[in-house]
């Protein structure tokens, strides 16, 4: 297994190069800004870009996959019901990506928006168990991610409930790599550290820890966070609806 996380300030994000070694066969998830560094990683580490994903269409900024993509020949990656007026490759939920000694499965996440999907990475060297979970902006380290492009709110919020129960059915030990940290408009209250685990942000994220699906609707839509100013252009943008 070969994974590299590189995080952002401007804006907040984190970005993942992950894969198999040995087989040559790496992916990249939510990449942003100069591909420049995601095609290196993976020349440094001998590895073929496979698949570039996006775990959804973003709005906070312009995303970098269709460019690595088109540029390192992998298929362009993104949840069968995303809306983009480009071709891309559709996965399912419960979709097995394959990097060689490495699996990644699709798990659908809607919420944060209703195309949003996280990867469930298994390394077939160490384990048949799964070791870590990329999730996007559906669950960080301290809070899960606001909710956006709904009918409404309340439809976001319990769509993410749902998710956030799904994601809860993983054991303990399954780290969490987040698509964001703290400065992110995405969330409420990240923490500064980029990385969990299940088990710790069952008992200590505040929205994740919520139980009861009334009161997680009602603290979710409960001070949203205001998207960025230019999140309905970045998502145009990104969605291929403008240059």
């Amino acid at each position: 297994m070969i994974l590299r996380q590189v995080l952002h300030r401007e804006p907040v994000a984190a970005s993942y190069l992950f894969g198999c070694g040995g087989n040559a066969s790496a992916a990249v998830v939510d990449p942003v800004g100069d591909i420049a560094p995601y095609m290196e990683a993976a020349r440094a580490t001998g590895m073929r870009i496979l698949y570039v994903i996006d775990t959804h269409i973003h709005a906070d900024h312009i995303s970098a996959g269709r460019a690595l993509a088109e540029a390192s020949g992998a298929d362009y990656v993104l949840f069968e019901d995303a809306e983009a007026d480009f071709p891309f490759r559709r996965v399912k939920d419960g979709e097995v990506l394959e990097l060689g000694n490495v699996t990644a499965t699709v798990i659908h996440t809607p919420g944060h928006t209703p195309e949003h999907l996280s990867l469930l990475v298994t390394d077939h060297t160490r384990s048949t168990e799964p070791w870590f979970v990329l999730t996007g902006h559906t669950l960080m380290v301290g809070d899960l991610g606001r909710t956006e492009l709904a009918s409404s709110a309340e439809d976001g919020a319990r769509a993410l409930f749902a998710s956030a129960q799904r994601l809860k059915q993983l054991p303990d030990h399954i780290e969490v790599l987040p698509g964001a940290y703290s400065g992110s408009v995405c969330g409420r209250s990240l923490s500064g550290k980029p990385t969990s685990t299940i088990g710790f942000e069952r008992r200590f994220n505040k929205a994740f820890r919520i139980e009861d699906e009334e009161q997680f609707v009602a603290a979710m839509t409960a001070d949203i966070p205001p998207p960025p100013p230019e999140a309905a252009r970045n998502r145009a943008a990104n969605a291929g609806a403008t240059s």
